[in-house]
């Protein structure tokens, strides 16, 4: 082991997931004084030695996405500043992820855009929680070490027991993940065929294999307006499925979520803490959330004792 100790920062984005890793890790959050000038400007101090020490900093990229992002690169900026031996940067969530291609004229590459800041700001490596796409790994010239949520989601859903049921890929770019979430519930797969035609706006055309009299769980790595969920039970419903529930990583829950899943016909969406719920999702019966936490602690504590994190892989 290169390192004697190690300390655990985070930012504004998620504190309780930052802690619930700290309470897995047996050690104490380190502090960090994290506020705002008044013309919305992010002030940072970091508030003890961290001189020779193995840092990690918690800090998903989500919403407000542009302040978070702020304050994970400037706390990297400091932490490197003040002689930190090494600096992880804890991804729970990865935002500007979904532009991670120019699929159109004048388009910008936003997830290398975000890469490159984050290894500028001082990363000398990178553990992240099911990244949009698996490509984006290759746009760090840092070490990356990607690990999945499905664990924590089988372990779930087979507590409810697997008969009957079938694992659903929202689109076709999803398959490989829900292939292999199918694999370990040893269940059959289907797909969804779905064209978007704008931003957060998609169209359901058809669904390749066979659905009727099946339990259906949509397996996706994040759930942002909802639009394509609720479309999606409702294609399953009307080929005769019997239930339609939903497991994805990332609560986005932007614009009208909650009320979508609210008002459909969907029995259940499972999510993780890699995100906090806003109040209003926090308050919906039909969405659960399960912690990442133990999952994140591991991986440090490889990464801190040089170890294989290979085994946290799906």
């Amino acid at each position: 082991m290169r390192f004697n100790h190690f300390k655990v920062f985070t930012g504004n984005a998620n504190a309780v997931l930052a802690g619930e890793i700290c309470y897995e890790l047996g050690c104490q959050l380190a502090a960090a004084n994290v506020k705002q000038f008044s013309d919305g400007e992010v002030h940072l101090q970091i508030q003890e030695n961290v001189r020779g020490a193995d840092v990690f900093v918690v800090q998903p990229t989500c919403t407000p996405v542009d302040k978070h992002l702020m304050e994970l690169l400037l706390m990297m900026d400091a932490l490197k500043r003040a002689s930190a031996e090494r600096i992880t940067a804890v991804l729970p969530y990865y935002g500007y992820a979904r532009q991670d291609r120019k699929d159109r004229p004048r388009m910008p590459i936003s997830a290398r855009l975000v890469a490159s800041l984050i290894e500028r700001a001082g990363a000398d490596r990178v553990l992240a929680l099911d990244l949009h796409a698996a490509q984006i790994q290759g746009f760090f010239d840092v070490p990356v070490d990607h690990l999945f949520a499905a664990p924590v989601m089988v372990d779930y859903f087979s507590e409810l027991g697997g008969e009957g049921l079938t694992v659903v890929s929202p689109d076709a770019g999803g398959v490989e993940r829900a292939r292999a979430f199918a694999k370990r519930m040893d269940s059959p797969l289907a797909i969804i065929d779905k064209r978007r035609t704008d931003v957060n706006v998609a169209e359901v055309m058809h669904i390749i294999g066979d659905v009727s009299g099946q339990h259906c769980l949509i397996v996706d790595d994040l759930i942002d307006t909802a639009g394509t969920l609720v479309k999606a039970t409702e294609a399953l419903l009307e080929q005769g499925a019997r239930s339609v529930r939903a497991c994805a990583t990332h609560a986005v829950l932007s614009g009208p979520a909650v009320d979508r899943i609210e008002s459909s016909e969907i029995t259940e969406v499972v999510v993780t803490n890699s995100i906090p719920l806003c109040g209003q999702a926090d308050n919906c019966s039909r969405i659960k959330q399960l912690s990442v936490a133990p999952l994140l602690a591991k991986a440090i504590q490889s990464i801190h004792e040089d170890g294989s994190v290979s085994t946290l892989f799906v």
